[in-house]
């Protein structure tokens, strides 16, 4: 007899929405790995392009990433001369991202990622990608609601 918490179903919309972002994800490492970078490191360089300058702790919420994990990310940026850390100047523990002049040229050079999307979406009808997001939208809010209530 199969236990309720082991069932696993293999064609559900949890299940292709995994594999989507695992794909995703998948063509981006390859994309990025000639520049040396991870797809963390990517978003990061991303919200600084086009924010500017950010605090360290907003990106922690932005990317949904734990305050370690980025603090390492931030790091091998930083070891890289990407990205540069500036006390803020109300509360020195708190830091202040900016690209360097270095991680401005890379994130010139660097391939346009959308043609991830691109292949990913090229020909589905607009309406079915929209109640596409629509559904996983709504799963995703009814989640963390549940979360936040247990």
């Amino acid at each position: 007899m199969a236990n309720k918490n082991t069932t696993i179903r293999h064609d559900s919309v949890g299940a292709w929405a995994k594999r989507c972002y695992m794909a995703g994800r998948a063509a981006m490492e390859a994309m990025l790995r000639p520049y040396d970078l991870g797809t963390t490191q990517w978003y990061v360089l991303h919200r600084l392009a086009h924010d500017g300058p950010t605090m360290q702790r907003e990106l922690v919420k932005a990317l949904q990433v734990e305050r370690a994990t980025l603090s390492a990310i931030i790091g091998a940026l930083v070891r890289k001369g990407l990205v540069e850390q500036v006390p803020d100047r109300v509360d020195q523990r708190q830091k202040l991202l900016r690209m360097t002049a270095a991680g401005t040229a890379l994130w010139k050079e660097l391939p346009d990622l959308e043609v991830i999307h691109d292949v990913a979406f090229k020909g589905l009808d607009d309406a079915a990608i929209a109640a596409a997001v629509q559904v996983l939208q709504t799963a995703t809010e009814r989640l963390e609601h549940f979360i936040d209530r247990s």
